[in-house]
């Protein structure tokens, strides 16, 4: 096994163990800050993260430009370039932890029109924005080495020591939630844990570093040597401003149009969704500093091999996430938290769409990043002003379906037409029908799977989901079969995954006896 697909797999394996780690204790400390801190509380946490979020918008992209400049440097170990690099991002994350501290500062201005009806009280709102606002500006301020160690294909040290934080973090918030019910409490552990994060995470990097060295002078000087680091940053910055919109201002946007209360009932859904994004982003943090190291070797046969491997393995995950979602969401809300939580049908079911297009082309944006190609701003401002349109016009009267709409519509349009064309052209220097007659099956096939899964979900589990235990064994009955014809079917029509399969010989050859066609 090569030294990169090594680094991948450990990637994806210590990101594994902590998902599922992560997921039990989600759902248990949900039930619990909802029952002991209120809906109020905890839609209010929702929308203040989300104005977080907005503002390192600030980031412009700088951090994405950067680690592009990482990977030959890593890949020949010249130490003196990756100084330059680090040095000059530190200076760049100064800055921004700044501006962000600044434009906090700003908007908490007017708190007091925005949050003048809760219960909670405006003392409350304030401590709690202004300890999420020093928690992100130190992060920025201490914590940027970890895009050295993604580069490096290490990202599973970074998960490992900020996920055992968060974990332990999450455990004594539920603690005390349960015993003294103190919202003001819940807030200073957050705070308290993230300065212990800095500190234990920054001395393991100057053990793993030692030869690391930032000089934030020269940072500064460097950013005349790497020109393009500026010029690709203002080609990534429109595309934050938009995956900000599109990604991140859920709560926001349901505060604004609906309320904070049902920001609470939204955000258990979304809680759901963002579990699964966030496992199919492990695969993709794992994967991304091989792929730009694959980019760096100019192999272009074993670059569209792997293309279509991941695309395969994608379509694989996609339908394990989407099925589940399909058979269990809305029921096991009702299971979990009680029924007065469910929300209407249609919201469901754009949710999951909205999952969907938003995770489907994830190997084209991977290669794109790990290409370099970012020249596309109009694509992005084309999909931001779509997006803002749609959410406009419908949000006002359709509340939270009209906000997933805008997203959507603006993702489908651009996401599926324009980016891969983008990526073949451009990127692999192909025609764009190569990158079509290979998806046809994969689209074939979901759909297909989709529809018999909703199916099931109606005629089965809809009759036999009153408790958790009997939601389990109908829908694991249905759903384990189901995944097993799905897999069985995309390796008889699909060549990449035939390809990624063959990266187990012994696995490969009991699977290829169930195919219709020949070996690869």
């Amino acid at each position: 096994m090569s030294e990169r697909v090594h680094r991948s797999v450990m990637n994806i394996k210590v990101g594994m163990l902590f998902y599922v780690l992560s997921l039990f204790l989600a759902f248990f400390s949900r039930k619990i800050f909802l029952d002991c801190l209120g809906a109020e509380f905890i839609g209010l946490t929702g929308m203040l993260m989300n104005i977080m979020s907005f503002l390192s918008v600030a980031e412009l992209g700088i951090g994405t430009s950067i680690v592009y400049f990482l990977y030959k440097p890593l890949q020949e170990e010249n130490h003196d370039k990756i100084n330059e690099v680090m040095s000059m991002l530190a200076f760049l994350y100064r800055c921004i932890g700044l501006v962000i501290l600044g434009g906090g500062l700003i908007v908490s201005i007017f708190f007091p029109w925005w949050f003048n009806n809760l219960g909670t009280g405006l003392p409350l709102v304030y401590f709690a924005f202004y300890s999420f606002l020093a928690s992100s500006v130190a992060g920025y301020l201490f914590n940027y080495k970890q895009l050295l160690v993604g580069a490096h294909q290490k990202q599973y040290l970074v998960n490992a020591y900020f996920q055992t934080i968060g974990i332990v973090q999450s455990l004594v918030q539920i603690l005390l939630a349960y015993y003294y019910r103190n919202l003001w409490l819940w807030v200073v552990v957050g705070l308290i844990f993230t300065i212990i994060g800095i500190i234990v995470f920054n001395y393991r990097i100057k053990q793993l570093y030692p030869w690391l060295n930032i000089n934030l002078k020269e940072g500064k000087a460097n950013l005349k040597t790497y020109p393009e680091v500026l010029k690709k940053t203002r080609q990534i910055f429109v595309q934050k401003i938009k995956d900000f919109i599109l990604y991140k201002s859920d709560e926001i946007l349901v505060g604004a149009f609906v309320s904070v209360i049902k920001v609470a009932f939204y955000g258990n859904y979304t809680m759901i969704v963002n579990k699964f994004l966030y496992l199919v982003n492990i695969l993709s943090d794992g994967l991304s500093a091989g792929v730009g190291n694959l980019m760096a070797e100019g192999n272009k046969k074993n670059i569209m091999k792997v293309y279509w491997e991941m695309t395969a393995a994608r379509f694989f995950i996609l339908g394990m996430i989407i099925f589940s979602l399909l058979l269990f969401l809305q029921p096991f809300i009702g299971c979990w938290l009680g029924h007065q939580y469910q929300m209407e049908e249609i919201i469901v079911y754009l949710l999951i769409i909205n999952l969907f297009v938003r995770l489907q082309p994830a190997a084209v944006y991977i290669f794109l990043g790990a290409s370099g190609l970012y020249s596309d701003v109009w694509a992005n401002w084309a999909e931001l002003l779509i997006n803002i349109t749609v959410t406009l016009l419908l949000a006002p009267f359709y509340g939270i379906i009209g906000i997933l709409l805008g997203k959507i519509i603006s993702f489908s349009l651009i996401s599926f037409l324009w980016k891969p064309y983008y990526l073949f052209t451009q990127g692999f220097h192909k025609s764009v029908w190569e990158y079509w007659r290979g998806m046809i099956p994969y689209y074939i096939l979901f759909t297909l799977l989709s529809l018999i899964t909703l199916w099931l979900k109606y005629t089965v589990i809809d009759s036999h989901s009153d408790t958790v235990l009997s939601l389990a064994l109908y829908g694991l009955a249905i759903y384990i079969p189901l995944l097993g014809v799905y897999f069985i079917l995309l390796f008889q029509f699909t060549t990449g995954m035939k390809y990624f399969v063959a990266r187990k010989p012994a696995i490969y050859e009991k699977i290829q006896c169930l195919s219709l066609f020949n070996k690869i």
